[in-house]
């Protein structure tokens, strides 16, 4: 099965899928990690300036893909280094997509574990959404788009009640005073931000499929918008709800910010349970879709069928998936996938831009 050419996305349905590909992991583990990074209540600052910084370089990425229509960054790589140095290039890529991938199944499978299956193996918790996942990428890009978009609304809607609800424990004070170690730390917390937009990539792949890609520009300020501001959301509120003593503590800072109240009177007193839950879905959209970008990879790299490559990758994002051996482990993956991100963010692109301006007019001719 390769993927139909008339598989497309419409641009809202690419926004969504942007947003559920970046929203993940990153709003349980942020707080804590880029706090240690920095050691100021200032970190909200580099959430912001990071955003500020991916939203430009995924325009470069945008205006890349738009010189090559119908094609994913797989196929045009090729076309602007050459085949060998393309294919190679695209082979990291599919490799960080399976790492990432990896690491955001393993959350979920940890976070699982430990509020709402405790006891139950690992292993039999990441094969069943493996299984989901890879069932759902037969589907194509649009079925996985019509997955997020019904998801996406129901993860939006519990987390700003989740944050509405905890305000009756936020402290002001908990964010003073504004700059006090001066403008060092906000930037030291810039690489701890890098990890929670890891994602920001897969739009190389979701213009060949938009249906109109001359707006993808729109649909990148708002698959990045929303991210950010609910990245910064989550900041403010973990911080001015538990303090940056308590949030360095907590292995899990924003499901700790909602096991410390009780909302009396409503059908769940304690929040973080159908938090989790509904969370654990968007952790899944988030997992599929860097799933379906590392097989689309290997499909259209290797000129595969789509289906067999699928279902041939499962083993190797469960192994993956199960190299860390404990959860400190799964953390230090994850700040190294910040590190390599730095490459797939700005150098990737910036060296396919800057050749493709070079051999301009060549590949003019080609087409």
């Amino acid at each position: 099965m390769f993927l139909r050419k008339d598989d497309k996305i419409t641009t809202t349905q690419a926004a969504i899928f942007l947003t559920d590909t970046v929203l993940g992991a990153g709003i349980l583990t942020l707080p804590r990690s880029v706090l240690e990074a920095a050691e100021t209540p200032d970190v909200w600052l580099s959430v912001l300036l990071g955003g500020a910084i991916i939203l430009l370089l995924m325009l470069v990425m945008v205006k890349l893909s738009q010189r090559f229509p119908g094609k994913t960054v797989y196929e045009y790589s090729r076309s602007i280094v050459g085949t060998i140095p393309g294919a190679f290039l695209c082979l990291l890529l599919i490799l960080y997509f399976i790492i990432v991938g990896g690491f955001e199944i393993r959350v979920l499978a940890e976070v699982a574990m430990l509020y709402l299956l405790e006891g139950t193996p690992i292993w039999a918790i990441l094969i069943p959404f493996i299984w989901t996942g890879a069932y759902l990428a037969c589907g194509g890009i649009n079925s996985i788009a019509r997955v997020f978009q019904i998801v996406f609304p129901i993860s939006l809607f519990f987390l700003i009640l989740s944050y509405a609800m905890s305000i009756r424990v936020f402290e002001p004070n908990h964010l003073r005073p504004l700059l006090g170690g001066g403008v060092m730390p906000v930037i030291q917390g810039l690489k701890s931000t890098i990890l929670v937009f890891t994602g920001c990539e897969v739009i190389m792949v979701l213009i060949a499929h938009m249906q109109h890609p001359e707006r993808a520009v729109k649909a990148v300020f708002a698959g990045i918008g929303i991210p950010i501001m609910l990245y910064l959301f989550t900041i403010v509120m973990v911080i001015g709800g538990m303090s940056v003593d308590a949030v360095l503590r907590s292995t899990w800072p924003t499901i700790d910010l909602l096991r410390s109240f009780e909302v009396t009177g409503l059908f769940f007193e304690r929040l973080e349970f159908p938090f989790l839950v509904i969370w654990m879905m968007q952790m899944f959209c988030n997992f599929t879709s860097f799933y379906f970008s590392a097989s689309l990879g290997v499909s259209q790299i290797f000129r595969i069928r789509f289906g067999p490559v699928l279902f041939a990758l499962m083993p190797v994002i469960f192994i993956s998936a199960m190299i860390p051996k404990r959860i400190n482990d799964v953390f230090q993956l994850g700040g190294a996938i910040g590190y390599i991100g730095i490459f797939f963010f700005a150098l990737l692109p910036a060296l396919l831009s800057a050749i493709y301006w070079i051999r301009k007019k060549g590949l003019r001719q080609d087409v």
